[in-house]
């Protein structure tokens, strides 16, 4: 066997092999929790070195035409991978005791499970890798077992299975028509005999998408669960989990436009539309971080998803002159743009959430007030500084702030809907970012206007490295994007080749 051939999935092999190990180690030493999660960072940062060496490389096509390695697949793998090893290093300064090990074992399935479904061009393949992350993160939401974590996670299962519910169903609609699971395959039978069959199968796929993407009106998991779950582990849902239902939703559902001839372009730009607008209104009345946190997310899905809706409305259409980008075809500007914003947005909300457990640790030691309360962000900046710094950067760069990573994903992907005759759409975009700052900046006036809520605060060595190194990314993408802009359109190249 030529294992040379199989080097575009190294990765993926090596973070298998290594939780197991994790698994066998934990289970024969007393307290290895800190041993394991050095190990898994080093496992995290060797996947993203394979990755890294290969991103912008030809298809290759695996495991008999189920696995495609693609610039597609790699954007969306150093993006998991990223949000992995960030998340595993501020877990450095909580998850070191014993049983330990078990959670970086499903951080790293977890990583496995969206990197298969990233690369997936098959619906099994595809589900397989939902289920195999989605079962780590139940597990995850679970971890602290206090009953806010329980709740959370009870709620996360429930409402997952269904989504899974509901993929699961459209798939099997799909292969019984079409007689195969490959994607291409399946577009192909759809384009040539499109019916009524086809059309309920498209709606219970994409509702399933809908469900793990948190948009409108499927999103009421995510405050819930964001603000239950561990903040560490909502860190991982909110950059990474819910990113690989975008990576699958890129993949089938502009293929299904496609398969429609375009025709629902403006049902996903009406869902889009509302989806920010809810998202945004409703993170406006909350007083939990957390919650507020968890809102902007739906907010940004709302943003991200009119990548979708530009192709639809642009797909095919001449290459435009675009600023100092030069020419580009306005669809694959619009995915450029989505992805953009994809890892923009992981980098951001990862590095919040991070600040959110690092505030949580010191309150919910000294207090039974709720740790998430705006409240206990009262002179942030006099009793955390660097804490409240880079969630400063972290509040700006969400709002679309320059120079940071969210102003400029945000600028490719608006202008997208504007060269697609969009304007509407880009102008709701605008104003709905122009709103975000009323809870944004309400989280920096607490940090930086009011007076301390208690003692200073002893900031933790790994929620410190991981706040520092987000922070840094997110504005050293802002400054330098031009690499990061090609990377994305070679990227949205593999979707849409012209």
């Amino acid at each position: 066997m030529d294992f040379a051939h199989y080097a575009p999935l190294w990765g993926e092999a090596l973070l298998t092999i290594l939780a197991i190990l994790i698994v066998l180690l934990g289970s024969l030493m007393k307290n290895s929790g800190k041993l394991m999660g050095y190990l898994s960072a080093a496992g995290l940062v060797a996947a993203l070195g394979l990755v890294a060496s290969n991103l912008t490389l030809k298809p290759a096509i695996f495991f008999f035409d189920t696995i495609s390695v693609d610039a597609l697949s790699q954007f969306f793998k150093a993006v998991f991978l990223i949000v992995s090893l960030l998340v595993v290093i501020a877990s450095l300064s909580k998850y070191t005791g014993k049983g330990s090990e078990e959670y970086y074992a499903l951080v790293l399935f977890a990583t496995v499970g969206m990197m298969v479904v990233s690369s997936s061009i098959d619906i099994v393949t595809l589900f397989v890798g939902f289920e195999l992350a989605s079962l780590s993160t139940y597990a995850m939401a679970a971890f602290d077992k206090t009953k806010k974590n329980l709740e959370a996670a009870m709620k996360y299962f429930i409402f997952g299975s269904v989504a899974s519910s509901f993929m699961l169903f459209g798939f099997s609609l799909l292969y019984g028509m079409t007689g195969s699971t490959r994607l291409a395959d399946i577009a192909a039978a759809s384009l040539a005999d499109f019916g009524p069959a086809t059309l309920v199968a498209l709606l219970f796929v994409i509702v399933g998408f809908a469900f793990k993407m948190a948009l409108v009106p499927f999103h009421m998991w995510a405050p819930d669960t964001y603000e239950g779950a561990p903040a560490l582990v909502s860190a991982l849902l909110a950059a990474g989990s819910k990113k690989m239902g975008f990576a699958a939703a890129f993949r089938v559902i502009i293929i299904a436009l496609v398969a429609l001839r375009l025709e629902w372009y403006m049902a996903f730009a009406i869902l889009a539309a509302v989806t920010m607008t809810l998202g945004n209104l409703a993170a406006c009345w909350q007083s939990n971080v957390r919650r507020i946190l968890a809102y902007s997310s739906v907010a940004q899905a709302g943003y991200i998803a009119i990548g979708i809706v530009v192709v639809g409305a642009a797909y095919g259409t001449n290459p435009v002159e675009v600023f100092n980008l030069g020419l580009q075809h306005p669809d694959q500007l619009g995915i450029a743009g989505a992805l953009l914003l994809i890892l923009g947005h992981a980098l951001m909300k990862t590095g919040a959430f991070i600040g959110t457990a690092q505030v949580a640790s010191a309150v919910s030691s000294a207090s039974k007030d709720d740790p998430d309360d705006i409240s206990n962000y009262s002179g942030l900046s006099q009793r955390a500084p660097i804490t409240a710094f880079c969630m400063l950067i972290f509040m700006f760069a969400l709002a679309g702030i320059p120079p940071t990573v969210g102003y400029f994903g945000k600028f490719v992907l608006f202008s997208s809907a504007i060269y697609a005759g969009l304007t509407w759409l880009a102008v709701l975009a605008i104003l709905n970012s122009a709103l975000s700052l009323v809870y944004y900046l309400k989280i920096i006036s607490y940090m930086y206007l009011k007076p301390p809520a208690g003692p200073k605060i002893a900031e933790q060595k790994g929620y410190m490295v991981a706040l520092v190194l987000t922070m840094l990314a997110v504005i050293w993408i802002g400054v330098f994007p031009e690499k990061f802009f090609d990377w994305a359109m070679q990227a949205a190249a593999v979707l849409l080749p012209q």
